[in-house]
């Protein structure tokens, strides 16, 4: 029986997390040597659509590498040795603290040859990397073989490379002109393709230049091809133990606990939210603060911070609602989730936000907002757990959680970026895992505003990354016409079910809410992540979506319709 593209692409996924997860149990292994190979191999089977031309055997695929390089630490292509690591003191060292610039990972650059980076948001983060890693070796193995002749001898336009980056290194001008004709024939790209890539990658000064990425890449490759030492990716003994064991949640549940019962805020009704941490302040404190009285106001008022035209407006807001109700939870342990929690009884003139009244009950009876940031896969299980244990375990004494409200980003299957997902159920890949949803967002509340909102199933996926049009077509045609795919909604959904109908810490009946805009159409060529962020097209549905949760948080309450 032939095997459809679909079956084989599922089938290369279970692969490559089967190896990923043996070289973990195991300790390290190389690139390029066996263990390593089989991950490439799976790789170009899959032929995930954020990696591009990973499977063209000349031409480097660019889009794919600045997105991987956004996610890992800077000066990773320099290193021969890369070791995954524990919370495990690092954080107290004098070495400097290279956060990437779209993942939050704490990473340190030990020596000139040796990269370690801390993994503390569970096995999806370890997969992440490890898919990125793979991928980044794939590439320096074509620069390789682009940079050297047939007999092994290093080309006059890697020659010219080596002389750029030299050059570079001591902070010397060059003739940018002619080393996009050199770079251009390294990457086996046109000289066109090679200048905007390089103009991306230009954009923040943070990142190492194009033609030093190529060059370390390349030069690792032709070391080790030539017998010198082996490229190698390692994983401490520390973070082996712990992985899997809730110790960052816990810790992370706690000191959030802790600061709720410091404020007198423990017996007062929650409602957990999980979003970015600038929208809901936005809203609430743009109408406190600024006086922005409807939400168009609002909306415009995020365009303008976004924009940069008002940089005392953020400072305003923050500074006004420390002063009346917000709480800033740093994140010291390790989760990397910074909390914000707002006292809704400190909040004047009887509203929460335009044309949203607080209700009328007494103050210490007012509801408090628990605004978590984005969890990354696995972690939204662990995170959520722990939160929604009780405070004290030995007592018993269960939070009054009233609704739980997740707003994320996910790949769109039928639609455009920017657009809006109102998920029916989780449906969890490459398992038999799938969570109804009794969802409290009203999708019809959200129509009409110039953005498309659709309704159905969503995958939570292994990894972002790993996705293929044909695993992806699969799950939109066939009869889980899926409208979506994210990677946290079922973790958050089986914390929510075992805390609600199996220990009973939580109200069996809270309020869920369940709501993503699209950041990627995977199925779309050019509107993939790779292809850029969204930018200011993702403030509407940001807040769009923020503003209704806190009309259905609020829904008695609310004496205004959206466009007022």
């Amino acid at each position: 029986m032939i095997r459809s593209r679909a079956q084989e692409s599922r089938a290369a996924i279970e692969k490559l997390y089967i190896t990923m997860r043996h070289l973990f149990i195991r300790g390290s292994y190389k690139p390029l040597g066996v263990s390593g190979e089989s991950l490439i191999q799976a790789l170009h089977v899959l032929q995930p659509e954020i990696y591009g031309l990973i499977n063209d055997p000349e031409r480097v695929e660019l889009n794919g590498l600045l997105y991987v390089l956004d996610r890992l630490p800077r000066g990773i292509e320099e290193c021969r040795y890369i070791k995954l690591i524990s919370r495990e003191g690092y954080e107290n060292s004098s070495f400097e603290n290279i956060v990437p610039a779209k993942r939050r990972r704490n990473c340190y650059r030990v020596d000139d040859m040796q990269m370690y980076v801390e993994m503390t948001r569970g096995r999806s983060d370890i997969y992440d990397i490890l898919t990125h890693l793979t991928f980044l070796y794939n590439e320096a193995e074509k620069i390789r073989n682009n940079a050297l002749d047939h007999k092994g001898r290093e080309t006059p336009d890697w020659f010219k490379l080596r002389e750029l980056v030299e050059k570079e290194e001591r902070e010397e001008e060059c003739d940018l002109e002619a080393a996009y004709s050199y770079l251009s024939n390294v990457l086996s790209r046109t000289y066109e393709e090679t200048r905007e890539a390089y103009e991306r990658f230009a954009t923040d000064p943070t990142r190492h230049s194009l033609f030093r990425i190529v060059y370390y890449l390349g030069k690792l490759s032709i070391e080790e091809a030539q017998g010198k030492d082996d490229r190698e990716v390692m994983f401490s003994n520390t973070l082996r133990e712990r992985i899997g064991h809730h110790i960052y949640g816990e810790l992370w549940a706690n000191n959030i606990k802790a600061i709720l019962a410091e404020k007198d805020l423990i017996t007062r009704p929650i409602h957990v939210i999980s979003a970015n941490l600038h929208s809901f302040i936005n809203t609430i404190y743009g109408y406190h603060a600024l006086g922005r009285s409807n939400y168009a106001s609002l909306e415009q008022l995020a365009v303008e911070i976004s924009q940069n035209k008002q940089p005392k407006l953020v400072k305003q807001i923050r500074e006004f609602a420390l002063k009346n109700g917000l709480t800033e939870v740093v994140d010291q342990s390790g989760t990397n989730i910074a909390v914000q929690i707002i006292d809704t009884a400190q909040l004047s003139n009887g509203y929460i936000a335009p044309g949203i009244l607080q209700p009328d009950v007494d103050k210490d009876q007012s509801p408090v907002l628990l605004i978590m940031d984005y969890a990354f896969g696995e972690q939204a299980y662990e995170c959520m757990d722990e939160l929604l244990k009780p405070y004290d375990e030995e007592d018993g004494y269960p939070l009054r959680i009233e609704s739980i409200s997740i707003m994320g980003k996910a790949g769109i299957l039928e639609g455009q970026k920017g657009d809006i997902m109102i998920p029916t159920a989780h449906v969890f890949e490459g398992t038999a895992d799938n969570y109804p949803i009794n969802n409290d967002v009203d999708a019809d509340a959200l129509a009409g505003h110039g953005l498309a909102v659709c309704t159905g199933p969503m995958i939570t996926v292994l990894g972002t990354s790993l996705q293929n049009k044909d695993v992806l077509r699969y799950f939109l045609r066939s009869s889980w016409q899926a409208i979506g795919l994210e990677m946290e909604g079922a973790h958050y959904q089986k914390a929510i079910q075992a805390a609600s109908r199996i220990r009973s810490s939580i109200n069996p009946e809270v309020k869920l809410r369940y709501a993503y805009y699209a950041s990627d159409n995977p199925l779309e060529t050019g509107s993939t992540l790779a292809s850029g962020s969204l930018g200011l097209d993702g403030i509407k549905p940001t807040y769009l979506i923020s503003f209704h949760f806190l009309q259905q948080i609020f829904a008695e309450k609310v004496v205004a319709e959206l466009d007022s």
